[in-house]
């Protein structure tokens, strides 16, 4: 067995860029989507959402006045591990040092007195989605700050096979609703993650899971959710709602399902938006050294 020798430095360096930049597969389809769009006044929003992708990288500063939530992901195997106390340890006070540095707008409270720490520390912050594949080869961080925002309009629901109807029309139909209903709040063009099955609590990080750890260029390797991914992306863009909601033909960038098996009765439902400011990114650490970049166009 190995362990991953990771430095502060190469943590604080990946959460530097994810304050300040969005990802590569975000960035791509913003500006594909600025090519094709047909109204002007929409375009002009995508071209200036651009612009300020390309600012914030020239002044190093945040990109967006929303710090998000930061959740990160570290996956592992058991031959390749990484030392998980001074690996959190790390990526907690780097969060720490970033917010006092100007990175982070300190917006992390007590969820009931709302009072502020001053540097986005609190119980549970950031959180940690810790992962054990047996097979895994690699040690994987993702770091993630969605905009929050975002989950103004995010929707939990218990569908049952009766509610989820023929074709899953159910299912499409509370999406189409939701997203209808949700206007400029989640920043579009949003992408939206969708998490079905499980009990309400797995349907809500497998929604989470699938829109901040996806490439949102790949394809679902299950037929039937792949095919459901297509769908209801197109659908979503033919609401018309828009760049900041205000018309055009770019709604949404992406749609990414994860799912899990549930109970004979219900089928839960969690839909999870995404904001253009997809402050993400992500390193797969091998054995030999070699570093593997995520959310690259292409991969």
């Amino acid at each position: 067995m190995k362990s991953l020798e990771i430095s502060y430095q190469e943590i604080f360096d990946l959460l530097h860029k994810a304050c300040t930049s969005i990802s590569p597969d975000a960035l791509h389809l913003l500006k594909q989507s600025a090519e094709k769009e047909t109204s002007e006044e929409a375009k002009t929003f995508l071209q200036t959402m651009l612009k300020n992708v390309e600012l914030s990288a020239q002044t190093d500063k945040p990109l967006c006045q929303s710090p998000g939530y930061p959740t990160v992901w570290i996956r592992w195997g058991e031959a390749f591990q990484p030392n998980l106390g001074q690996l959190t340890a790390d990526i907690t006070k780097a969060v720490r040092e970033a917010t006092l540095a100007g990175y982070i707008r300190p917006s992390i409270v007590h969820p009931l007195t709302r009072s502020n720490p001053g540097d986005s520390s609190g119980k549970g912050c950031p959180n940690f989605e810790l992962q054990f594949d047996k097979d895994l080869p690699y040690v994987e961080i993702i770091m993630s700050a969605k905009g929050c925002g975002a989950e103004l309009p995010n929707v939990a629901k218990i569908l049952t096979p009766a509610t989820l109807g023929k074709n899953f029309k159910g299912l499409k139909q509370l999406i189409m609703d939701t997203a209808l209903g949700a206007r400029g709040y989640p920043c579009p063009p949003f992408s939206i993650g969708i998490g079905i099955g499980g009990q309400m609590d797995v349907a809500a990080k497998l929604s989470r899971e699938a829109i901040s750890t996806r490439n949102w260029l790949d394809n679902n390797p299950d037929p039937l959710f792949d095919s459901l991914e297509k769908e209801i992306l197109a659908d979503l863009n033919k609401l018309k709602n828009g760049p900041a909601g205000i018309g055009g033909d770019t709604t949404a960038l992406a749609c990414k399902i994860g799912w899990a098996a549930t109970h004979t009765a219900i089928c839960p439902v969690v839909i999870n938006f995404h904001c253009w400011t997809a402050r993400r990114f992500g390193y797969r650490f091998y054995p030999d050294g070699r570093r593997e970049e995520l959310f690259q166009v292409g991969e």
